[in-house]
């Protein structure tokens, strides 16, 4: 991939920032984030998707696969804006500092966002309304279909869309244009909260650029069922007369789950897409290449072959393989785009078809050191790492690596990675990170978690649970921990810093 060079980042979602409102946002601890990250010798900082959540809370299900989430969107910033007044913030509750409570957080913050547009209403500035029209009008591909569909939403108390009376479900033309008109100041102030997240967004990004970061965002390859992107686009997607999937997306069973995994996303109708020449997923990459500077993808195989599961089925069992669009889609993104700034996920069941796909297009993998130590063909152990790869000590879906460590990893396996290393293990975090450092890959990648010796209860992550998860949040005095001596110190043994990149 052009424009990466022997580097080292760390993973860390904007949610898990510090900040006195109940969750991290896009202000002063976002940039006080990036200052750490060059204080330290990093130049990549990466986070999950983006888009707003619904139930569940997971970035991997969001209501848009275009939309940022407004929980995000600083309310200091608003206040430097003129957007909100200083005793409009007196009522902050005593949120929790290491935890996201989702069910206080989003109703306050959806509160104070809705007081920052009626000042924006009632008092308008001529520069901040200029700004704001221009956003409107460059982002009418996704802006107006999901502010009607937010808007809607609110107005069915956030039920699916599949529940709301047919001609809204089925988007017909004259019944929506009369919503639009009906719900149209609720529509101006959804445009209104995803100007503030991309305006907020865009001044970060500058601001780590200027710092040497670049910023890998994610990109879920399946979205959510309830999703604006779903509801106005249905022909693209397999769902039956009343819009519910016929069949939905998941894996097949496997060594960590004998029933595989059922995560329920509708899947898309690929002939339909390309006929179109795929400008869906052209217009999506855009989008989020406007905010990042490289995209991973998640579950890159669906895009060779992905399991479909009849959506009747309790369970992955009685699934198939079914082909994806394989290069066509690749080449249509870069024609349009040009070079494709893309690591590909390869993790778990990777097949000769998903590889040549994968080096057909020049994209790096991953290689995950938890998931390294079986044998000495292993394609995560060092000695196999190729250099057009990304390392990682473990990701948002693993546990810690201490957590790891203490709960994981069996005697067998611990003997096998004590030969493998020719030395004795007192601590399982900066060995492994020392392993990631010096590997030939051209990045690593390290969670914040693993920086600050963190064990299981720091997770991000359990896949299969459905509660508890997408909280963790570090406080201001993590950012002073001894860990970033210690990430210095092997960034530069191991020729990371960017003092010495050529």
């Amino acid at each position: 991939m052009k424009g990466l060079k022997r580097s080292s980042g760390i993973l860390l979602h904007p949610t898990s920032l510090p900040g006195k409102y109940g969750i991290g946002d896009l202000g002063a601890g976002a940039y006080r984030f990036a200052d750490w990250l060059e204080a330290q010798g990093q130049t990549i900082w990466q986070v999950l998707p983006l888009g707003p959540t619904s139930y569940g809370d997971s970035p991997y299900q969001t209501l848009s696969a275009f939309a940022g989430n407004s929980n995000l969107i600083s309310l200091d910033l608003l206040l430097e804006d003129g957007l909100l007044e200083k005793s409009e913030l007196a009522d902050t509750p005593p949120f929790p500092k290491e935890r996201v409570d989702y069910g206080w957080v989003i109703p306050y913050h959806n509160q104070k966002l809705a007081l920052a547009y009626h000042n924006f209403t009632s008092n308008p500035d001529p520069t901040l309304n200029q700004a704001f029209s221009q956003f409107v009008g460059e982002n009418q591909f996704w802006l107006e279909d999901f502010a009607l569909f937010i808007a809607l939403k609110r107005q069915h108390k956030l039920r699916p869309w599949t529940d709301w009376k047919s001609e809204l479900r089925r988007c017909d033309v004259s019944v929506l244009a009369a919503a639009r008109q009906e719900c149209a100041e609720q529509i101006n102030l959804e445009r209104f909260r995803q100007w503030l997240f991309h305006r907020q967004w865009t001044a970060l990004k500058h601001y780590a650029r200027e710092k040497g970061i670049r910023l890998i965002g994610d990109l879920p390859i399946f979205i959510a069922h309830d999703s604006a992107d779903v509801w106005a686009h249905q022909r693209e997607y397999l769902l039956d007369d009343s819009g519910r999937p016929t069949v939905i997306a998941g894996v097949p069973p496997d060594y960590f789950s004998p029933t595989g995994q059922r995560w329920g996303n509708p899947l898309y109708r690929w002939e339909v897409m390309k006929a179109a020449g795929y400008k869906w997923w052209i217009e999506r990459i855009k989008a989020l290449l406007r905010l990042v500077d490289f995209i991973r993808i998640d579950h890159f195989r669906g895009f060779e072959a992905y399991w479909e599961i009849p959506a009747s089925e309790p369970t992955a069992i009685q699934g198939r393989w079914v082909a994806g669009p394989g290069a066509s889609l690749f080449h249509a993104i870069k024609a349009a785009l040009g070079e494709l700034p893309i690591i590909a996920e390869d993790l778990g069941v990777i097949t000769p078809g998903v590889e040549k796909l994968r080096d057909d297009f020049g994209l790096p993998g991953m290689k995950v050191l938890h998931f390294a130590w079986s044998d000495s063909t292993n394609p995560f152990l060092p000695h196999n790492h190729t250099a057009n790869s990304i390392v990682y000590t473990g990701t948002h879906d693993n546990n810690t690596t201490r957590g790891w460590w203490e709960n994981e990893v069996d005697e067998g396996t611990r003997a096998f990675i004590k030969d493998y290393l020719g030395q004795d293990i007192y601590d399982i975090v900066w060995t492994l990170a020392r392993v990631g450092m010096r590997s030939s890959a051209r990045l690593f990648i390290m969670p914040m978690q693993d920086v600050l010796g963190l064990g299981g209860n720091a997770r991000m992550n359990t896949p299969g649970l459905s509660t508890g998860n997408w909280t963790w949040r570090i406080t201001d005095a993590a950012l002073n921990h001894p860990g970033k001596d210690a990430l210095l110190h092997i960034t530069r043994l191991y020729q990371r810093h960017p003092d010495q990149q050529k």
